[in-house]
């Protein structure tokens, strides 16, 4: 059986107080495996940016426990919980985050300076990183002379380029329009079948839902179903049929398949 890499147990969010209190997640528990590629989805205010900002410690939860490796990321604190956020995952948020002072080479080395690796291992991995993503052309562009998606890769390639154990993507899609949004899930999918990047990934989109092994649905703070793609079987096609089902029974709109 292989290891287990992410465990959340009895996960629980509470906001407010006495008669006023909203339960954003209510006793959430799954387990990831190293190399996933597993979709968090649900109607809006359904509690998945919140598990999501959990897991990546923005967020401490009311209850319960998150482990990586076996470790409870609760109980992490000073160069521990840094060394968590700044190398054990990558973070990919919905409107990119990049610094508008910044090339795109200086964009994606952020985090490599911050933890002091050695000039001749950055260039490499920069190197490798754009070749594969295709934004060698922009690396001395500044974000404001990107397009979307390339704004997108940069920082797809910031929030890898410390090869975490897990990537957290926040509806990486979700600015982008339908090709570059393509685009964007056949990369992350080459940097998880590739490279075995753990990706875990909020989205509304079916299209790009669609490129995941396995989806929890949550409704209303907690699991409401299970889908996992029956590999060498179903197609991407049809693995979205069935996500658009459940959607259906969760109230979830469509949108194209990518």
């Amino acid at each position: 059986m292989k290891q287990k890499l992410l465990e959340v147990e009895s996960l629980k969010k509470y906001y407010g107080k006495g008669g006023s209190i909203t339960k954003a997640l209510d006793g959430i528990s799954f387990q990831v495996l190293p190399g996933e590629f597993l979709g968090i989805m649900g109607s809006s205010g359904s509690g998945k940016t919140t598990l999501l900002n959990c897991i990546a410690t923005i967020t401490a939860p009311t209850e319960g426990r998150i482990l990586i490796g076996g470790q409870d990321i609760g109980k992490f604190g000073g160069k521990k919980l840094a060394a968590y956020r700044g190398n054990r995952i990558g973070y990919l948020f919905q409107n990119f985050e990049l610094l508008d002072n910044l090339t795109g080479r200086e964009n994606i080395l952020l985090p490599l300076s911050i933890h002091n690796v050695p000039e001749k291992e950055c260039m490499s991995r920069l190197k490798s990183l754009a070749e594969f993503l295709e934004i060698s052309d922009v690396m001395n562009k500044f974000p404001a002379q990107m397009s979307g998606g390339q704004r997108q890769r940069v920082a797809a390639a910031r929030a890898v380029i410390l090869n975490p154990q897990v990537v957290l993507a926040d509806e990486p899609t979700g600015a982008l329009d339908s090709r570059n949004a393509r685009n964007l899930m056949e990369k992350l999918t080459g940097l998880n079948e590739e490279n075995r990047t753990t990706v875990l990934m909020v989205t509304h989109d079916l299209g790009a839902a669609s490129y995941c092994s396995r989806i929890l649905f949550i409704r209303d703070g907690i699991l409401f179903h299970e889908l996992r793609r029956r590999q060498d079987e179903e197609t991407r096609t049809e693995f979205y049929e069935r996500i658009l089902m459940v959607m259906a029974q969760l109230g979830g709109g469509s949108s194209h398949v990518l």
